[in-house]
C-alpha cells in the first residue's frame, strides 16, 4: 500500500499533484514524442487543472481525455468535458487534442464503443492520470453495487471504455456514465489519487483493506497500479 503523502495547505497539495502529472507527461513526450493525460471530473481537480495548464510542456504533443463522463452533452452542467475545457484546456494547454468519452449515440453502451475506439486509436497507454474518490469509495465510474463493477475491475481484460447504468433504489450514479476500466490504470505511467478531508482519508484506508473484486481502491492496490496518493485536510 503506497504511503499517503500529506500536505500542509491546499496550495501545496495542488502544486504537488500538478507537478507529478506534468513530470509524467514531459517524460512521455521526451521518450515517445507524444503523451496522453486522463483526468477526472468534480470540484476537487479544478485547482490542479489550472496549475497543470501552466506547465512548461509542448502541449501540441499531448492528448487529453477523461477517466469517466456522464452521458450528457457539453452543454449540460453535469459534463466533465465542459469542466476540463474551462480549467485545463486553456492558455498553452489549449493546443492539446481532446478525446471525449461522450458522443450522442443511441445508447450509452454504443457511446462507450465509440469512445473505446477513439481512445485506442490515440494510445495503448495513459501516461498521466488524475483520479478522485467519492465518499462511497468509487473511482472513475466504478460504483459499489453497479452491475458493471465486476467487469470494470477485471484485470485480465483489454483496456476499454464501458457504459455504466444509473443506480437503482437511490444508489449511485444518478445518471448513465462512461468509464475507463482498471486495465487502463494498470498500464499507466503514473496515477495520482488526489484526496481531501478526513472523511475521504478514512474511506481510502478502509477500502484499501477490502476485496479487490468489489472495492475499486483495493483493486488498484492489488493490480500494482503506479499510484501516488496525495492528501490535504482542507481543500
Amino acid at each position: 500500500m503506497p504511503e499517503i503523502e500529506t500536505f500542509p495547505t491546499a496550495d501545496a497539495w495542488a502544486d504537488a499533484c500538478a507537478a507529478r502529472l506534468a513530470d509524467a507527461l514531459s517524460a512521455a513526450v521526451a521518450e515517445t514524442g507524444k503523451a496522453v493525460f486522463a483526468g477526472s471530473g468534480g470540484s476537487t481537480p479544478s485547482p490542479i487543472y489550472r496549475l497543470l495548464a501552466a506547465a512548461d510542456l509542448d502541449w501540441s504533443k499531448v492528448a487529453v481525455t477523461l477517466v469517466d463522463e456522464r452521458y450528457v452533452p457539453e452543454s449540460s452542467p453535469d459534463s466533465n468535458a465542459a469542466l476540463m475545457k474551462r480549467t485545463l484546456l486553456t492558455g498553452p494547454a489549449a493546443a492539446t487534442r481532446f478525446v471525449p468519452l461522450y458522443t450522442p449515440e443511441v445508447t450509452v453502451d454504443r457511446a462507450a464503443i465509440v469512445a473505446a475506439h477513439a481512445l485506442a486509436a490515440e494510445t495503448d497507454r495513459l501516461d498521466a492520470v488524475l483520479l478522485g474518490m467519492g465518499e462511497d469509495g468509487h473511482i472513475c465510474s466504478m460504483f459499489p453495487e453497479s452491475p458493471t463493477l465486476k467487469t470494470l475491475l477485471t484485470p485480465t481484460l483489454k483496456p476499454t471504455v464501458l457504459g455504466v447504468p444509473p443506480g437503482r433504489d437511490g444508489l449511485a450514479p444518478s445518471l448513465e456514465r462512461l468509464s475507463i476500466n482498471l486495465p487502463y490504470l494498470m498500464q499507466a505511467r503514473r496515477v495520482v489519487l488526489a484526496l481531501t478531508g478526513k472523511q475521504k482519508r478514512a474511506v481510502y484506508e478502509r477500502e484499501a483493506a477490502g476485496d479487490p473484486a468489489t472495492q475499486p481502491i483495493a483493486a488498484l492496490l492489488a493490480a500494482d497500479v503506479p499510484l501516488d496518493v496525495l492528501w490535504v485536510e482542507k481543500a
